[in-house]
C-alpha cells in the first residue's frame, strides 16, 4: 500500500545516513505522485505497480497477485495478453505493415471493418458507414453528435440522468454527473431526461411503472410547445449505464425511445463504448431490445485492448464534407489487427452467451447475499456488467423502499477487496456501487473467488462501520454524562 504522507519513506534522509531500501514499486509510485496530474483516478484507488498480467490475473511489483474485475474499464474483453490478441499484434509487426497511416486504406483496416460489420445487427449493418475517430470513446461521441447536427441542421441533444459519455466538451455536456460538470462552463444545449432506475426511481414508483412514466414524460415534453425543447439533433443513450452504476434500460423502454425518436425524425445514437463486444450477454447491448439505432458509438473492447474508437451510422446521415471530423491517431494499425482478432474470437467461441450465463449466476448469488449482508441494497446489471449498490442498513428508506446510499462504506469495501487480491471499482450516482467488469474469459473458479472475496470484504467493512458507529455513540453518551 502507498505510505501516508509523513511516514519515514516521505521524509528527507539526514546527512551522512543512507536511505532505507524502498519496497518493490514504491519508487515508481513516488514518482507518479510527484509528476502526474491531480486528475489521476485509478492510481489513487489501487496503489500497485503492475508488472505482469495474464487473463484475469495481475501481478504487482511486490509479487502480490490480483483478480482484475476492472478489465481496463471494460476494454479487456479477453483479459490481459490473450494469445489471440498477442498473435495478431506479432503477425502485424512481423509483416512490416505501417503502424500509423492517418485514414489511408490498409488491409488491416479493411479486415477490421469486415469483422466489425459481421457482428452488427444485420438490419443496421446492411446500410451502414463507419468513421474512424481519435482513439477514445469520448471523441467518437463528439463525432456522432457533430454528425447528427450536420445531418439535421439542429443543435440540441437529448440525454439522460446518470449518463456517462466522456470528458470532452460535447460528451461532457451529455454526461449526467454534476461533480465533473460543475467546475466547467456549459458545453452544449442538452435536455436531460429521466433514465429508468428501478431501485431509485426518479418518479418514486419503481419497476415497469417507472419506465412507463419515463417514456410518457419524454414524449409529452417533446410535444409540448411550452416545454422549452426545440427539435433536437439526436438522442444519445446507453442500453446499460456503466459509470452510472450498471443500470440496465428495460427493453420495452428502449423500444419506446426508438418509437418516440423515429416518429419525430430524431436520430437515435446508442453509446456502446462499454457495453459492446459481448459484455452484456449479446454482442451489442442494443440487440436485447431488437432496436435498430441510427448510429452506434464504439470503443474500448473493439481494439482488443489497444486504443480504437469508431462511429457506425446509417448511410443517409453521411453528410460530412472531407475533414469535417478528423484525428491524428485514427489509423492505429495494431489496434485494428487486435480488434479484428478479438471480435472474431468472441463470436466464434460464443463468449457473449457465456457472459450471460456466468453473469446470471454471479448476480443470483449476490442477490442471495442480501439476507446476510444488509449493506447490499441492490444487485443489477446485464451479463458481465454487474453493479452492487451499498447502503446504510440503519437509514430511513425512501418511498420506493431504497435505503440511503453509503459511499463511505463503498470506499472501505473497495480497499478490503484490494487487500484480498481483488480489483473492483466504484460508480453510480453516489459512488456507492461496486462495479464488476471481469473479462469474458472468466472461469467458473475465478467467478466463485470474486464472489467469496467481495462477500468477505462487504462483511468486514460493514462490521468496521458498525464498530465505529458504536464507538461514536459511546463517546457521545460519555460526553453527555460528563457535561
Amino acid at each position: 500500500m502507498t505510505p501516508a504522507v509523513g511516514t519515514p519513506l516521505d521524509r528527507p534522509v539526514p546527512p551522512g545516513r543512507s536511505a532505507p531500501p524502498l519496497p518493490a514499486g514504491e519508487a515508481v509510485l513516488r514518482r507518479q505522485r510527484a509528476r502526474e496530474s491531480s486528475a489521476r483516478t485509478y492510481a489513487r484507488s489501487f496503489p500497485i505497480v503492475p508488472v505482469r498480467a495474464q487473463g484475469m490475473t495481475v501481478e504487482g511489483a511486490d509479487g502480490r497477485r490480483y483478480l482484475d474485475c476492472l478489465s481496463g474499464a471494460g476494454t479487456l474483453a479477453l483479459g490481459h495478453n490473450h494469445p489471440v490478441v498477442l498473435e495478431a499484434v506479432r503477425r502485424t509487426l512481423d509483416s512490416g505493415a505501417p503502424l500509423h497511416v492517418l485514414d489511408l486504406a490498409t488491409a488491416e483496416k479493411d479486415d477490421f471493418t469486415t469483422a466489425l460489420f459481421e457482428t452488427l445487427p444485420p438490419a443496421f449493418a446492411d446500410r451502414a458507414r463507419i468513421h474512424f475517430c481519435g482513439p477514445a470513446g469520448t471523441d467518437a461521441v463528439e463525432a456522432a453528435l457533430k454528425l447528427m447536427q450536420t445531418a439535421t441542421g439542429r443543435r440540441g441533444v437529448l440525454a439522460f440522468t446518470g449518463a456517462y459519455h466522456g470528458m470532452t466538451a460535447g460528451a461532457l455536456a451529455a454526461t449526467g454527473s454534476t461533480a465533473v460538470k460543475e467546475p466547467l462552463p456549459s458545453c452544449g444545449e442538452v435536455t436531460r431526461l429521466p433514465y429508468p432506475y428501478s431501485y431509485r426511481c426518479p418518479f418514486g414508483v419503481g419497476g415497469e411503472r417507472g419506465a412507463e412514466l419515463s417514456a410518457v414524460y419524454t414524449e409529452r415534453l417533446l410535444d409540448d410547445p411550452g416545454g422549452g425543447v426545440t427539435a433536437p439533433a439526436a438522442m444519445i443513450v446507453e442500453a446499460v449505464q456503466g459509470e452510472g452504476g450498471a443500470v440496465p434500460a428495460p427493453d420495452a423502454w428502449l423500444r419506446e425511445m426508438r418509437r418516440i425518436t423515429a416518429e419525430r425524425s430524431v436520430p437515435l445514437v446508442l453509446d456502446e463504448v462499454q457495453t459492446g463486444v459481448g459484455r452484456t450477454g449479446a454482442m451489442w447491448a442494443v440487440e436485447h431490445s431488437g432496436v435498430v439505432p441510427d448510429a452506434m458509438v464504439l470503443s474500448k473492447a473493439i481494439g482488443g485492448s489497444l486504443p480504437l474508437a469508431v462511429v457506425v451510422y446509417r448511410e443517409e446521415y453521411d453528410g460530412w464534407l472531407p475533414g469535417a471530423h478528423t484525428g491524428t491517431f485514427r489509423g492505429n494499425t495494431l489496434a485494428m489487427a487486435a480488434g479484428a482478432a478479438t471480435l472474431r474470437f468472441v463470436a466464434a467461441e460464443g463468449l457473449a452467451r457465456r457472459a450471460a450465463e456466468v453473469g446470471a449466476r454471479m448476480a443470483a448469488r449476490l442477490t442471495a447475499l442480501r439476507t446476510e449482508l444488509p449493506a447490499i441494497g441492490d444487485v443489477r446489471g446485464r451479463g458481465l456488467m454487474i453493479g452492487v449498490e451499498l447502503v446504510d442498513p440503519e437509514g430511513v428508506p425512501d418511498r420506493c423502499g431504497a435505503l440511503p446510499p453509503s459511499p463511505a462504506l463503498a470506499v472501505r469495501v473497495r480497499a478490503a477487496c484490494l487487500a484480498r487480491g481483488l480489483i473492483v471499482e466504484l460508480g453510480g450516482r453516489h459512488d456507492a456501487v461496486v462495479r464488476l467488469l471481469p473479462p469474458l474469459t472468466i472461469t467458473d473458479g475465478q467467478a466463485e473467488a470474486v464472489l467469496d472475496r467481495l462477500a468477505d470484504a462487504v462483511a468486514e467493512a460493514s462490521a468496521s462501520a458498525g464498530t465505529a458507529a458504536a464507538s461514536a455513540g459511546t463517546a457521545s453518551a460519555d460526553s453527555r454524562e460528563h457535561a
